[in-house]
């Protein structure tokens, strides 16, 4: 994983990982890689892994069966989309919406741009 020096590495770590959840790839109740086997594939200090967990754990996003590891908490990917659409429409969109009237991009541009997109 390449990390941007914009957010802590922790960070970026448990929004990888929130990213996963969203995509499926762990749902409800699954187990997740251990610390040790995430810090090892993101090539990072476990450390650094412990610090992503707990902030997950703290946010309800995962739990820990202890002497099983990690897993998924019932209803987390909605949680995460939750979220994630507030922190969107809240520091992302007014940005985005700033840019557009700058540049002089309309609606139906992006509409365009969107549809090209998913072909």
């Amino acid at each position: 994983m390449i990390f941007n020096s914009d957010k802590p590495i922790f960070l970026q770590m448990a929004d990888r990982l929130c990213d996963e959840i969203l995509a499926d790839k762990y749902k409800d109740d699954d187990r997740i890689p251990s610390v040790r086997e995430y810090a090892v594939l993101l090539e990072v200090n476990t450390n650094t892994a412990v610090k992503a967990y707990d902030e997950l754990a703290r946010a309800n996003i995962i739990y820990n069966k202890r002497g099983l590891g990690y897993f998924v908490t019932k209803g987390a990917k909605k949680q995460i989309l939750k979220e994630r659409k507030h922190v969107f429409m809240k520091e992302q969109l007014p940005e985005l919406f700033r840019q557009m009237q700058l540049l002089g991009i309309t609606l139906e541009d992006v509409k365009d741009a969107y549809d090209l997109q998913q072909t």
